[in-house]
Formats: structure tokens, C-alpha cells, sequence
């Protein structure tokens, strides 16, 4: 199987492209290339993973008339000429877009080109890009049911899940990090606010913390993204001398799932990858939507969690300190509470997405 996938900008588009790539490779024995462009986030983040990557000219439209329209219509049919130069080359069996408008020009050519295609939502709420392309893809996976209604041609659409479940579940197996040095049979309380950090989730947590530590019988692991981890190891380093090994500090990590799989209470935003590695581990959560995404996305993956009992969200036009801070001592008390909600959240999950959209491909394929 030769696999073209195309998606980036984000990390919420390429990190589910990427974990279905290392699936295919290693279950299918697949030969596998990236699409990408030279500005998005592709450009860092797939080439240490040694999977080959080639760049179009394009850059992301505008809604309203203006000189940028124009040069960007320009390039998105510059775009679909070098994209189709490149199929022509590697010749694949199926095109997988994962949404950013990369996606829309490698999707387009491969449909010109008479190449199959499937296209991946990793959220609640489509892209633009996404509903566009589902006119043309031959399928669209979804990650989260319901949200089959936002596309023109719902009958093309298959819930597969998120590939990054499945690597999560792969992950969890292993052993556990040895970073940070954890309590053994202490329940843990994780909080991510994503790779960057997230000023007003950091504000809220930092200022819960006192509270959290002196009320429950837990120990933090608080990951604060690298823009923020200095000023705030320095503002907590009174309260990290007197908690001890109960408050671990990290600006990121690694070996995420690892560390989910032994978690009691997660703190988040409701980014789609972070959602689908919760619920395919059963992972409670607190999560607090961020309102700066298109079409305010987050809130709808995170009430779909709340409406079935799996996690409790907070709007972060609500969120303070002291809100937290009394959710998390409610919840950390209340061990039947949290129970039901990771059976909750694993029944939400879906940890053989890979396998599941695997199948649809080799379906088209055939």
C-alpha cells in the first residue's frame, strides 16, 4: 500500500495523520509520504519522525475580497499542479487529508488524477476545508458521532475515531515514565494546557493549587507549556518546597499516555487529539474549552463528554481560581463520582480508530 497523506497547519491535523502512518507501516507494511507546505507546523514536526515530507505552494483563503484572496487563489491552483507532479512521481493508492488547507489543493489533484481519497475530521464541528472536500473524497472518516450532520453528503461519512487513541492505548501498555518521580498508590491530578500553554487555564490552576493540595490526598503533575513554565516555577517554588513530591512541574512531555493511564482527574483544553487519548484510556476530566479556535470547536468536542457524564466543563468566560479549585477538591473527594465518569469516558472511546480507518482505505483500495 503507497499512502500520500496532506493535512497540517496544526498539530491537531498532523499528529492524527502521523500516528495512522506509523499503524500502516508497521501493520500494512505501507510506503508513506507527506504533503505539506514550508510555513505550517509539518515542517517541524514530521521530518525528525523519518517520514519523507514535500512541500506546495499555497497559502489558507479568505473569507472577504481582497488582494490576499486573489494571490491565494493563485496559489492554490499553483498548488494542485505541483501537487499532481508529486502523485504522478510516487504513484499512491489512496490520499488521506487531515484537514488545513494543504489539504484542499493534494485532495483535488488526487481526485483529478483518479486517486481515491479519504479525508479525516478530527473535531465536533467540520472545517471548511473539510466540508469542501467532502464533496469530492471518496469517504470521510469522523472522530466524533454527529457531526456527520455539518457535511453536504452524509452518506459518505464512517466513524472511525482518531488514530491517536489507538497510539495512546499502544503507549499506555509500556512501562511507566520515569520522569516526574511519582508517589506509588496516590492518586494523581494531571493538568495540560497544550504544547504552548494556555494563559487563562495556567491563571485559574496556579491559583487552585494551595487549595487543592491542602484539601485532597493527591499528588499534581502540572504541564504549563514552554511559554509559561518559568514564570511559573518561580511563582510556585514556596509552595513546590512545602508539597514536596506531591507537585511536579513540567513545561511538556514526552510520554503523555504513560502518564494518562495512571491518572485519576485530568485538567484540559478540549483540543480533539487530547480527547481522543482520554476517552480511549477512561480518563476523567475537567475541561475548559478554549474560545479562541474556528467556530468554537473546543465547546462542542467538550460538551459532548459532559452531556454523558465523562468529564465537567467549565467555559473559560466562568473559570477563576476559586471555581476550580472547588470542582477539583468536589471531584478528588468523591472516588464513586469519578468512577462512573471513566466508565463514561471509556465508552466514548474508540481505541481501534487506526484499525477502523485502515479498513475503510483498504476498502476503497480494493
Amino acid at each position: 500500500m503507497r499512502v500520500v497523506f496532506t493535512g497540517g497547519g496544526t498539530g491537531g491535523h498532523i499528529y492524527p495523520a502521523l500516528a495512522l502512518a506509523r499503524y500502516l507501516q508497521q501493520q500494512e507494511g505501507a510506503d508513506i509520504l507527506f504533503i505539506g507546505t514550508d510555513h505550517g507546523m509539518e515542517k517541524q514536526i514530521i521530518p525528525p519522525t523519518g517520514f519523507p515530507l514535500q512541500t506546495i505552494p499555497v497559502i489558507g483563503l479568505e473569507r472577504r475580497l481582497s488582494l490576499r484572496l486573489g494571490r491565494a487563489v493563485y496559489m492554490a491552483a499553483a498548488g494542485v499542479i505541483a501537487a499532481r507532479r508529486i502523485l504522478k512521481s510516487f504513484q499512491p493508492d489512496i490520499v488521506v487529508g487531515t484537514g488545513g488547507y494543504v489539504a484542499g489543493p493534494v485532495v483535488l489533484a488526487a481526485r483529478l488524477a483518479g486517486i481515491s481519497t479519504v479525508i479525516h475530521e478530527q473535531n465536533a464541528i467540520p472545517g471548511l476545508t473539510n466540508i469542501w472536500l467532502s464533496r469530492i473524497a471518496t469517504r470521510v472518516c469522523l472522530s466524533i458521532p454527529g457531526s456527520e450532520k455539518y457535511f453536504p453528503r452524509p452518506q459518505k461519512t464512517v466513524l472511525t475515531g482518531n488514530p491517536r487513541a489507538t497510539e495512546a492505548v499502544q503507549a499506555a501498555k509500556g512501562a511507566l515514565p520515569a520522569q516526574p518521580a511519582l508517589l506509588a498508590q496516590v492518586p494523581i491530578l494531571l493538568c495540560v494546557g497544550g504544547s504552548h500553554g494556555a494563559l487563562k487555564l495556567n491563571e485559574a490552576f496556579t491559583g487552585s493549587l494551595t487549595s487543592v493540595l491542602e484539601q485532597t490526598n493527591t499528588q499534581i503533575v502540572y504541564i504549563t507549556g514552554r511559554r509559561y513554565y518559568d514564570a511559573i516555577e518561580k511563582n510556585l517554588a514556596p509552595l513546590k518546597k512545602l508539597a514536596g513530591r506531591r507537585l511536579h512541574l513540567l513545561p511538556y512531555h514526552e510520554q503523555l499516555p504513560g502518564l494518562l493511564a495512571r491518572t485519576s482527574l485530568m485538567v484540559s483544553r478540549a483540543g480533539a487529539t487530547t480527547l481522543a487519548e482520554l476517552t480511549a484510556l477512561g480518563v476523567p476530566a475537567v475541561i475548559i474549552p478554549s474560545p479562541n479556535v474556528t467556530n468554537n470547536h473546543q465547546e462542542h468536542n467538550a460538551r459532548l463528554l459532559a452531556d454523558n457524564g465523562a468529564a465537567v466543563m467549565i467555559r473559560e468566560s466562568e473559570l477563576d481560581a476559586n471555581v476550580l479549585a472547588e470542582q477539583l477538591i468536589a471531584l478528588l473527594g468523591n472516588i464513586k463520582r469519578l468512577q462512573k465518569m471513566a466508565h463514561a469516558s471509556k465508552a466514548l472511546g474508540i481505541p481501534d480508530a487506526a484499525a477502523r480507518m485502515t479498513a475503510v482505505m483498504k476498502e476503497i483500495i480494493e
